[in-house]
């Protein structure tokens, strides 16, 4: 792949302004100052959303020279993250490094013969009554497990990874936020993994089929004070349009981009791209995960950008979500679905976004109710309009009502934009290569 072109694509809107996310610096041996901008040593600020809350999150910004790494290959990007433990440390990735550089081949298990798992499990062979079993779906397993031990990369707490200048990233691999602290991704491209063995699932999609596949380009899963900043993730190289059919079914080979889950806490997601997508972000992935979630997944996003996103932006269950700032851009020819999912005890508190909806696209279509939950939805602009999204979305979809008022005020909020000026300063400013 030639990478200038990659980015090419990826930075498509890149114009550097002044002015920044506000940051400050960490108090270090290394003597960095305000002017230097070494953006391992920078941390949240405060009020800067819910990561910020209590003890804040500072990543790897205290580490020493002997726990700063730069990597250019997969391999030394997981050598670093393994190397000192839990000890501060600071990963610069330099170039986009890619995790699946020898292709899906490489995952194979032998035997494994793609060509004869749709032979075997073809409706008019199979059915449509039970889940697939057998030879071929025992080695596609074998394979996809050969793939996940590959490509996912577990983030150690007390962890800084940031991309070097505006070109670098990862492609293909699944970051790991799991059961950790204070951790902080800052300037990265990165392209979502595809699962190279989706599964069969005859008895899905009310029992007509469909391809279901694995791994998230970034998992915060049971972590806190996590902080998620001026990265773009996109499905890059392989959008949804260039997945072939099989069964009648696209062979779906993406989950989601950003994924909040099992109890994770005190996340701040600020000034990213998210681009291109279905599954975008679920926030709670379970109706039946209240024991570890009720009461957490308290997240902030804030000056966003969303464009081609078919759903999940996000969908939410049991936190307290701040959403505020952020701009949603829905293009005149791509499949759309929703915005937010109102899930089960979810407090969505959305206010002072903006809304780019093509033309037959209804203001309605920004919320879905999955469970009956309130939320707060004030001052967003639709099309440059002040737009009651519950009340339009009442208005045109009576069976699925909501309710208004979340329960509670977000007070972590650094910096709230007028929502009119929105689209212009987050289409300039949000994504890798446009930190100051």
């Amino acid at each position: 792949m030639n990478r200038q072109l990659w980015h090419g694509h990826a930075m498509r809107r890149a114009v550097v302004l002044a002015g920044c996310t506000a940051l400050v610096l960490a108090v270090t041996g290394t003597g960095a100052q305000a002017g230097s901008h070494e953006l391992g040593r920078e941390v949240l600020a405060a009020n800067d959303g819910w990561a910020s809350e209590g003890v804040g999150t500072t990543g790897g910004s205290a580490a020493d020279a002997e726990h700063v790494y730069t990597v250019t290959t997969w391999a030394e990007f997981n050598a670093a993250l393994k190397a000192g433990g839990d000890a501060p440390k600071i990963i610069k990735v330099d170039g986009m490094i890619d995790a699946v550089s020898e292709g899906c081949q490489a995952f194979e298990a032998e035997g494994y013969d793609f060509q004869q798992y749709l032979a075997d499990y073809d409706p008019a062979v199979w059915g449509h009554d039970t889940p697939v079993s057998g030879e071929q779906e025992d080695l596609r397993d074998a394979s996809s497990k050969n793939q996940e031990k590959a490509i996912k990369a577990n983030v150690p707490s007390n962890t800084t990874i940031v991309g070097v200048g505006k070109n670098s990233g990862i492609l293909g691999g699944s970051l790991q936020i799991k059961a950790v602290d204070n951790v902080i991704l800052r300037n990265l491209t990165i392209e979502a993994p595809i699962d190279c063995f989706p599964q069969w699932d005859p008895t899905d999609d009310n029992k007509t089929g469909a391809w279901n596949s694995e791994y998230d380009g970034v998992v915060v899963y049971g972590s806190t004070h996590v902080w998620i900043d001026h990265n773009t993730l996109t499905d890059g190289r392989y959008p949804d349009s260039s997945l072939p059919s099989y069964f009648g079914k696209t062979y779906q080979q993406h989950d989601g981009l950003l994924d909040i889950v099992r109890g994770a806490n005190y996340v701040t997601a600020s000034w990213n791209s998210f681009e291109d997508h279905d599954k975008t972000m679920l926030i709670g992935n379970s109706d039946s995960a209240a024991a570890t979630d009720a009461g957490k997944l308290k997240v902030t996003l804030h000056h966003n950008r969303f464009e081609g996103i078919v759903e999940r932006a996000p969908r939410v269950r049991f936190g307290e979500v701040d959403v505020y700032n952020n701009h949603f851009a829905v293009t005149k020819d791509q499949k759309y679905g929703y915005t937010f999912g109102i899930g089960i005890d979810s407090h969505l508190y959305a206010t002072h976004n903006a809304f780019s909806l093509a033309p037959g696209v209804s203001a309605a279509k920004t919320l879905k109710k999955w469970k009956d939950a309130p939320l707060t939805a004030e001052n967003n602009y639709v099309n440059g309009k002040l737009t009651d999204l519950i009340a339009v979305h009442n208005a045109e979809i009576p069976e699925e009502t909501l309710r208004s008022g979340a329960g509670w005020t977000p007070t972590l909020r650094a910096q709230v934009h007028p929502p009119q000026s929105i689209p212009w300063i987050v289409d300039h400013r949000a994504g890798a290569g446009r930190v100051c």
